[in-house]
């Protein structure tokens, strides 16, 4: 794995981290491709479902889960106007949905569903939401995700991101996501992980929970599991 790649979230800049950034922007633009916050989620599912996505493109199929999943977000981002922000712990502020963020210093780029831009204290920050169809508390591979928008959300508006919220749309509640440096240094290591997966086309093991291979799209392509 290239050591560009560092899962670790230095407290202070050293004396030459600005060159580091720098190469490793130019080494993301040569590369001439971005990684979707959303592979995150799947590679945590099962890692065999990134490389197919990237390695054998053009063969996922649309499934059920997710036009159901679309239509449940598009809706939801309907209402979302018309309500207060109680759910998300704030009195005001102003809502921006499907934001689109991408950034070649960390190799990633991502749609987030709702960003509430208020200001405390004389203090701009940001908040992203993400929408889930799922009555489930957030696992960790859901809170991966939401560091990532968090990082593109602080080098793309250059504001705080404290925290974030997972809205599950059933149940209509906010779950409260600190940013804390262990969570953002996971995001940072995670998309260093997929990335070199990616880049060196090898086929990684599939997932150990064999029920997920059954609904698989793609359980056609992997002979040695089923």
């Amino acid at each position: 794995m290239d050591e560009s790649f560092s899962p670790e979230i230095s407290p202070e800049h050293g004396p030459d981290e600005g060159e580091e950034e720098l190469e490793q922007v130019d080494f993301f633009e040569e590369q001439g491709w971005l990684l979707r916050v959303s592979d995150l989620k799947q590679y945590s599912y099962c890692p065999r479902v990134v490389y197919y996505t990237y390695c054998v493109p053009g063969v996922r199929p649309t499934t059920f889960k997710m036009r159901m999943g679309e239509q449940a977000q598009k809706r939801v981002s309907q209402l979302e106007t018309r309500r207060s922000l109680r759910a998300y712990g704030l009195k005001e502020g102003k809502r921006h949905f499907h934001v689109t963020l991408r950034s070649w210093r960390l190799g990633l780029s991502g749609q987030i569903d709702l960003v509430i831009e208020t200001e405390e204290g004389g203090k701009r920050r940001a908040v992203p939401v993400d929408f889930k169809l799922s009555r489930r508390e957030p696992g960790p591979n859901l809170k991966v995700q939401l560091a990532c928008y968090a990082l593109l959300l602080e080098e793309g508006w250059r504001v705080a991101v404290e925290e974030g919220f997972i809205y599950l749309i059933p149940s209509r509640r906010g779950v409260r996501v600190p940013m804390t440096r262990r969570l953002l240094g996971r995001a940072k290591g995670l998309v260093a992980e997929v990335r070199a997966m990616v880049e060196s086309q090898r086929m990684p093991p599939p997932t150990p929970r064999r029920a997920r291979c059954v609904d698989c799209e793609f359980r056609r392509f992997c002979n040695d599991v089923l």
